[in-house]
């Protein structure tokens, strides 16, 4: 049985914003360390340096969790790990985080190639920018946007670009579906950067996985954290994975 649970971040906050949410887990699961690893610096890599690199660092036969970018590359990583993996969890990750020919339930093209040309140009603006987005569809919405900036981690353009560029790289339609151990994708009702109605193409790619929409939006880890610690929790502990 694996004795670890490893989260993985988002782009841009850092691994505080999964503090709550550790600690909700840390409790719910106590045959488990809950640990939370910080995304490697992404500069000058592509997503298979990254995913090495993750490889190298995170125990084996851990559970993966991870929220947005973080949990694409869990995804990925799990399909690489097989069966060294005892599961991957995902909370408002995409298949594809950018839209493509076969894969349209994502963000545009332009919408993403807009952004990252402002994370070039100002990086506090798309930032700034981001924080609302990710806050959109919470009670309280400007709170969390500050809260969510108090985080960011990205230092210079470089580095957050490289990080979107690794995210519009990753394509997870194989990994969900070659993954034979237990997956769980919950997507979030009111995200406004991957959107819900991607759930039952995710479903499609593998009818063994549990795919799931909840409410709240792409932070609602960090607006209901005990909430989701318990769905988690719930995942782990049912009969055919405790």
């Amino acid at each position: 049985m694996s004795k670890h649970l490893v989260l993985l971040p988002g782009w841009g906050w850092g691994v505080v914003p999964l503090q709550i949410l550790a600690e909700q887990l840390d409790a719910a699961l106590p045959h488990l360390t809950v640990q939370m690893q910080p995304l490697p610096d992404m500069t000058g890599k592509n997503a298979q340096a990254v995913l090495q690199q993750l490889d190298q660092q995170l125990p084996s036969d851990c559970w993966l969790m991870g929220w947005s970018l973080g949990g694409m590359l869990a995804t990925a990583l799990a399909a690489h790990r097989q069966s060294a993996c005892a599961g991957v969890i995902s909370y408002a990750s995409n298949a594809s985080f950018v839209a493509q020919e076969h894969w349209p339930q994502a963000m545009p093209v332009a919408t993403f190639t807009e952004f990252r040309e402002l994370c070039q140009g100002d990086l506090p603006a798309a930032l700034k920018r981001f924080a609302l987005l990710c806050s959109q569809g919470a009670t309280e919405p400007r709170a969390l946007s500050r809260q969510l900036l108090a985080t960011a981690v990205l230092g210079d353009a470089a580095s957050a670009v490289a990080g979107l560029d690794v995210l519009a790289e990753l394509d997870n339609r194989a990994a969900i579906s070659v993954f034979a151990g237990p997956q769980l994708h919950l997507l979030a009702q009111d995200d406004a950067l991957v959107p819900s109605a991607a759930a039952n193409s995710v479903r499609e790619l593998n009818p063994q996985a549990s795919v799931e929409v909840m409410g709240q939006g792409h932070a609602g880890l960090i607006a209901e954290p005990q909430r989701l610690a318990q769905h988690i929790a719930s995942f782990i502990l049912s009969g055919q994975y405790a």
